[in-house]
């Protein structure tokens, strides 16, 4: 009875692939596809937005700009006011011998009318100078760090004494311990 329901099984396959137009042998290596669940459908197609949004974003950042486009803003040239020379003698630990700091400052400005602003205020610079660099110590100017932290902390000071204006940098022309 077994031997009666494979060779009926059998023959339904060969009939199968009789209307098919193939052979039975050939059916055995055809491969079977299966449309993807849609989940992996949809993760494929989250995937593919995110490449072409990519690409696209690289391409308005990076890539080239129609003529049309904004045009570049055009730098405008620094503006350079001289401070005076500043001389002062630096603190000392006990018995050591007095040193001096003579320093030649520019301060540079974002644009030219600041200069109008800054010149009345001049003194209270000066001040701010004076009164930080008579507390330095020595070795407070020692290497590049030290130079570093003093035109930094001398910007910050010379940005509170002009509020609300504000300069860009302190640059130093001449530095001289003693």
């Amino acid at each position: 009875m077994a031997a009666k329901a494979k060779a009926a099984e059998k023959e339904t396959e060969e009939s199968e692939h009789a209307q098919e137009g193939e052979t039975p042998a050939a059916s055995k290596f055809k491969l079977k596809f299966r449309l993807p669940s849609k989940r992996v459908l949809l993760i494929a197609a989250a995937g593919l937005l995110v490449v072409i949004g990519a690409g696209a974003g690289g391409f308005f950042y990076f890539g080239k700009r129609g003529h049309d486009g904004p045009a570049k803003a055009e730098a405008k040239p620094a503006v350079f006011v001289d401070v005076p020379d500043v001389l002062v003698n630096l603190a000392n630990a006990g018995g050591e011998r007095t040193q001096y700091l003579k320093v030649k400052i520019v301060l540079e400005l974002p644009d030219q009318a600041l200069v109008a602003q800054i010149q009345p205020l001049m003194p209270r610079v000066m001040d701010a100078f004076q009164t930080y660099l008579r507390e330095l110590r020595p070795t407070d100017l020692d290497g590049s760090g030290g130079l570093y932290r003093l035109k930094e902390e001398l910007t910050r000071r010379v940005n509170a004494a002009i509020a609300p204006a504000h300069i860009t940098a302190v640059l130093f022309k001449e530095i001289v311990v003693q």
